[in-house]
């Protein structure tokens, strides 16, 4: 079983090389979707990402409940999870364990029989955000791509649509 985590900067293209790692592997992928289609923005953007793909992968949506996600669609082709960074904010948004449930998520990804493409935003190499909120989902954000990137088998970079290898 193989973990990559995928990361970088908004409209780096690291969702596009996810996709392309994650078809790479047999059988028939399985995109795990962490957004909500809260605004037309954010609609818009799905449907970009949809279009894009293209109708051979099977897609989930997933806002808060990953692990279960994982589990119950371990042993079928690879599961991409896109994105870590917007579960989060699920996550905290929802009020919920943030910090269980991504040491949860570290902890079961080195179980699962099937290979896991996982897409996460970095958000710590910009200026120190201006309040409380933003720090402390800058800090949690931080703290998660530091515990996947761990339980991953492979970490890569992305920036300017070119993959960096970091483990």
């Amino acid at each position: 079983m193989t973990v990559i985590l995928i990361t970088g900067g908004a409209r780096s293209g690291k969702s596009k090389r996810a996709e392309m790692r994650t078809r790479a592997f047999p059988g028939q992928p399985v995109y795990v979707a962490t957004a909500e289609p809260l605004d037309t923005e954010m609609e818009a953007r799905i449907a970009k990402h949809r279009a894009r793909r293209g109708t051979d992968w099977i897609e989930r949506e997933v806002p808060l409940d990953l692990v279960s996600a994982l589990v119950a669609s371990d042993g079928g082709g690879a599961r991409l999870v896109d994105c870590l960074t917007l579960w989060l904010s699920n996550l905290m948004h929802a009020t919920r364990d943030w910090e269980h449930e991504v040491t949860e998520l570290a902890s079961t990804l080195p179980r699962l029989k099937s290979p896991v493409v996982l897409v996460t935003n970095e958000v710590g190499l910009g200026i120190v955000p201006d309040n409380a909120l933003a720090r402390s989902f800058r800090d949690a954000a931080g703290n998660m791509n530091q515990m996947i990137a761990a339980a991953a088998d492979e970490v890569e970079f992305v920036v300017a649509g070119l993959p960096m290898k970091l483990k």
